[in-house]
């Protein structure tokens, strides 16, 4: 670790009111006994855990798995069949539905109930069928991860899962394990480890088995302790288990993410529709109710018809058209090797205008490569990368990523140049080791090791080819050279060598003196290729960038620097302790990279840009990025993630690149886009009918329509919408984030509604007037005779109100010219077509007589098709000036 900002991140994981939780408790727990071992020597350590280096017998683990409970965290709670269904019953729009098909019941209307009953649970299941199957195709993933370690019982070495696992278990470790649990080592060889997954830095980090004093530092500083979820990189090791389960910090993490999952700004703005519409509903409701009341004289009449506007209100559609829009999403992203696991956030990857992500594998390829081989003038050097190939080549210990990355950086053919003599291995206390070979007549000493550990075992340096006395003046001056490398974000080492004499065959530490600097070798965790374009790309679409990592600001800025994403101000995590909710968020507004973050503060800074009306994205992949992916609206991990990673993510790619982000970005706003449509037709078509019923309610000495004609318009009309999620969304409308805009809708309600209610009142006028439906009211009129004006009036509203509303989805679909600049799907238009055709259908078929229709005069589709041209001409006048005053959204 770099930083204590970061290596604080286990006892300052729940800040902010959640520290009284029992995942801190036993968080606390668990860095208090590791630190009260790390003082101790190994033999100390396992009397204090009251095992021995046979480890545990079976009572004893017995014992021990009764008390302490299996080595297992808690993740995501599975609530069931049942659970899911209720989870999405309890949807205000679903509740809505029910209601009113619940009221339909209780008044005897069975078709009604049946109709809006059959909606919800189509939708209610289509939903969770979508989900369950990503679902499952994650837990085949989270299958194939290894789960067994090897341990100590009784004197011999056995494989156990690690479920299986107890305190005072001794653990056997090896290159490519994984760290089962909170271990305290007891003896360490070579033995590097990568903490990637917990604190987002991509160095090895260097671990022994040696007593450490405390001096302040946390648990995850200490040296000789490894954390759950860790994994051991090169060397051997034997460890004692100190915490397992809940206990471990991987586990206090867990434990966190299997609460209630955070509502994200797509499940904000359906219910906020939703309210709107219920709220809308119970007011036009009441006012038909009274009107019909007052003016026919039958309360059970009026309420027969106040609920039928309350279907006509509900657009009972949405949780439908919605899923199928989702689903729909979700299959296209499969086919680009993305899983989708929840639906929903394939809506807030187009809503999305800040993806937050870890820099590590995703500006970075998460490998460590030589970069810089230079002398101590900061020269390009091929001596020093010689010699440190050398070293790594003839060394004996296990090598390490820094080891590789030097072997893989040049092939030298060493077995020719170079025979070797003799080894000094690598130890904690020197930092170095050394290898002796007989190259070019002499027994050459090559040394590599930390810079300030070699620095103190030479005298001289070599520049070229000549060779300089290390005076104490000069040491500063070649030190600012390894400065410089660090400061860029460098993992720098040191090459040293020494000559000896033929005959000196043996050789000791003590031999590692009178050195001769002649350079140094620097690492880096190199970006991507596809970084900059993907950043350029995402940029385009309107979606900023901000860096959250673990790592330290030297090595993020330099990574920054070479994608081309601006620092627009870097913030450390140890700023951002006791900033205010409002601080805190204007902070994460201006500033573009956050470094040595601990897990809650990438968390906070989250919950920040949301507070600050963002839709935020997270990308991650390790244990320290769980609980950012859990706040965020929309999670995105890689299959190559740790577990908790992967049950936190919303959408899991199989390829981690922020080039599929773009097309998941775009993928959102499409199905955003035709979701929007679906909202603005309805609540506005509807609106504008509902705005005609009061009138007519009034004027009229019928009812305008009957309930059962109510609701078959409203059928036919959704049914026509069904090609919704099939239908082109305009390349304008891509180009930038879109969000819910509740204010927007209503707006586009109330302006566009009115235009339909301009002319089902011509459309009443003609009737009334042209086709004499006024003579219902004639003086002597027989019953028959009313009957019929009354049926000719219901028919030539419902045909008229078909057919403008269902046409007029080709003006609201788009903002450009219908049918010229922008067209409908072919399904679209199919649908459209076949529900016109059968309003005009209806009146002459056997059906009219049940429900209450009569044939039409053929005059009266001409009138039809003046009315269709006039509506679709003033609406987009209307649509167009909307735009002008209000904007796309």
């Amino acid at each position: 670790m770099t930083s204590s900002t970061t290596s604080s991140s286990l006892s300052g994981l729940f800040r902010r009111g959640v520290d009284r939780s029992a995942a801190a408790r036993a968080a606390a727990e668990g860095e208090t006994r590791l630190l009260e071992l790390a003082g101790l020597p190994p033999e100390g350590v396992l009397a204090k855990l009251g095992a021995s280096e046979r480890g545990l017998e079976p009572d004893a683990v017995a014992e021990r798995l009764e008390r302490h409970g299996p080595n297992v965290v808690e993740t995501a709670r599975k609530l069931g069949l049942l659970g899911e269904i209720w989870e999405r019953a309890k949807n205000p729009l679903v509740v809505q539905l029910l209601v009113i098909a619940g009221a339909s019941l209780l008044l005897h209307d069975v078709p009604s109930a049946v109709l809006v009953g059959l909606m919800v649970v189509l939708s209610v299941v289509l939903a969770y069928v979508q989900e369950a199957r990503s679902g499952r195709a994650v837990e085949r993933l989270l299958a194939m991860v290894k789960t067994n370690c090897v341990v100590v019982r009784g004197g011999r070495e056995e494989t156990i899962p690690l479920s299986a696992l107890v305190p005072g278990d001794v653990v056997v470790l090896a290159a490519g394990s994984i760290i089962p649990a909170d271990l305290r080592l007891l003896s360490a060889k070579d033995f590097f480890v990568s903490q990637a997954a917990l604190t987002g830095e991509a160095m090895p980090i260097e671990k022994s088995a040696a007593p450490c004093a405390r001096d302040g530092k946390s648990a995850l500083e200490l040296a000789n302790v490894c954390f759950q979820g860790s994994n051991v990189l090169s060397g051997s090791a034997r460890g004692a288990v100190v915490c397992t389960g809940a206990r471990t910090y991987f586990g206090s993490i867990s434990q966190t993410l299997a609460g209630r999952r955070v509502q994200t700004s797509f499940d904000r703005g359906v219910e906020q529709f939703t309210w709107l519409m219920i709220r809308f509903m119970i007011v036009m409701v009441a006012v038909v109710f009274v009107a019909i009341g007052l003016t026919k004289h039958s309360w059970i009449e009026a309420l027969m018809f106040g609920l039928a506007v309350a279907v006509g209100l509900t657009p009972e559609m949405l949780p439908m058209i919605v899923t199928v829009n989702l689903s729909k999403g979700a299959l296209a992203m499969s086919k680009k090797k993305v899983i989708v696991k929840r639906l929903n956030s394939i809506q807030n990857f187009g809503a999305m205008d800040i993806l937050c992500t870890d820099k590590t594998g995703t500006l970075t390829q998460d490998k460590i490569v030589l970069e810089r081989h230079v002398d101590v003038t900061n020269r390009e050097s091929d001596d020093v990368l010689r010699y440190a190939y050398l070293n790594s080549y003839y060394q004996t210990g296990l090598r390490n990523l820094l080891d590789k990355a030097i072997l893989e950086h040049k092939d030298l053919d060493v077995e020719r140049a170079a025979r070797k003599v003799d080894e000094i291995p690598f130890d904690f206390q020197r930092r170095r080791m050394s290898v002796v070979i007989d190259y070019e007549g002499d027994h050459v000493l090559i040394c590599k090791g930390a810079v300030e550990e070699v620095f103190s075992a030479c005298s001289r340096y070599q520049v070229d080819d000549e060779i300089h006395p290390l005076i104490d003046m000069l040491k500063k001056d070649l030190l600012e050279e390894y400065e410089d490398l660090s400061a860029d974000g460098f993992r720098v080492l040191a090459i040293a060598y020494r000559e000896f004499p033929r005959d000196k065959e043996v050789f000791a530490a003590a031999d590692e003196s009178d050195l001769i600097l002649l350079g140094y070798v620097a690492f880096f965790d190199p970006p991507k290729e596809s970084a900059n374009a993907a950043l350029e790309a995402l940029r385009k679409a309107g979606v900023a960038t901000k860096i959250l990592t673990g790592d330290n600001d030297l090595v993020t800025r330099k990574i920054c620097r070479d994608v081309g994403l601006p620092v627009d101000g870097l913030t450390t995590g140890d700023k951002l302790r006791g900033l205010s909710d409002d601080e805190l968020t204007a902070l994460a507004e201006r500033t573009t990279v956050f470094a040595r973050l601990s897990p809650a503060q990438k968390d906070q800074i989250i919950r920040a840009l949301q507070r600050g009306g963002r839709v935020v994205g997270f990308m991650g992949d390790g244990i320290n990025d769980a609980p950012a992916m859990k706040t965020a609206d929309v999670g995105i991990s890689v299959d190559t993630a740790v577990d908790v990673a992967k049950e936190s993510a919303d959408i899991i790619l199989l390829k981690k690149s922020l080039l599929v982000l773009e097309d998941g970005i775009i993928e959102g706003r499409k199905v955003f886009g035709n979701i929007v449509k679906y909202i603005k037709m309805g609540a506005s078509s509807n609106f504008g009918n509902m705005f005609s019923v009061v009138g007519a309610s009034v004027l009229l000495p019928f009812l305008p329509m009957t309930p059962i004609q109510v609701l078959l318009n409203n059928l036919l009309y959704d049914v026509s919408q069904l090609g919704i999620p099939t239908d082109r969304v305009d390349e304008e409308y891509l180009l930038k984030p879109r969000k819910w805009n509740i204010a927007s809708i209503k707006k586009f309600m109330l302006w566009i509604g009115p235009m339909s209610s301009i002319f089902d009142y011509t459309t009443f006028a003609l009737l009334f007037f042209v086709y004499k439906c006024r003579l219902f009211s004639a003086p002597g009129a027989s019953p028959a005779e009313r009957a019929h004006w009354a049926a000719l009036f219901h028919s030539g509203w419902f045909v008229e109100s078909l057919l403008t509303q269902t046409l007029i989805v080709h003006v609201i679909r788009t903002n450009k010219i219908p049918f010229v600049q922008s067209a409908a799907s072919p399904v679209l238009t199919l649908t459209t077509l076949a529900v016109m055709t059968a309003a005009a259908v209806l009146p002459f078929s056997p059906l009219a007589g049940w429900l209450g229709l009569t044939p039409l005069p053929l005059s009266f589709f001409g009138w039809m098709a003046a009315t269709m041209t006039c509506y679709v001409l003033v609406t987009h006048a209307m649509k167009t000036r909307f735009i002008a005053w209000y904007g796309a959204d």
